[in-house]
């Protein structure tokens, strides 16, 4: 651990963002395995919405890259168009 206390601060903060990213990205991988696994695409439909902005927001807060996001929200899209 840092000696300093301004560098123990910010150990801290690190610390704290990356448990929350870490809690974020695995909520957004659950949300499009989850989507993944659905066959109604009526449920599939509605569920959409809700994961595309999961994706939005990680991407918003650079923790995923804005073209790894561009490219899961078009997979996840195709996939829900591509239901019966």
């Amino acid at each position: 651990m840092a000696n300093i206390k301004g560098s123990q601060k910010r150990a801290e903060i690190a610390e704290g963002r990356r448990t929350d990213n870490r809690y974020n990205k695995k909520t957004a991988r659950t949300a499009i395995a989850r989507l993944k696994s659905i066959t109604d695409k009526k449920d599939a439909e509605t569920f959409l919405p809700k994961v595309t902005s999961l994706i939005d927001k990680l991407a918003k807060k650079n923790t995923w890259h804005k073209n790894k996001a561009s490219n899961l929200k078009s997979a996840i899209t195709k996939h829900v168009n591509g239901l019966k």
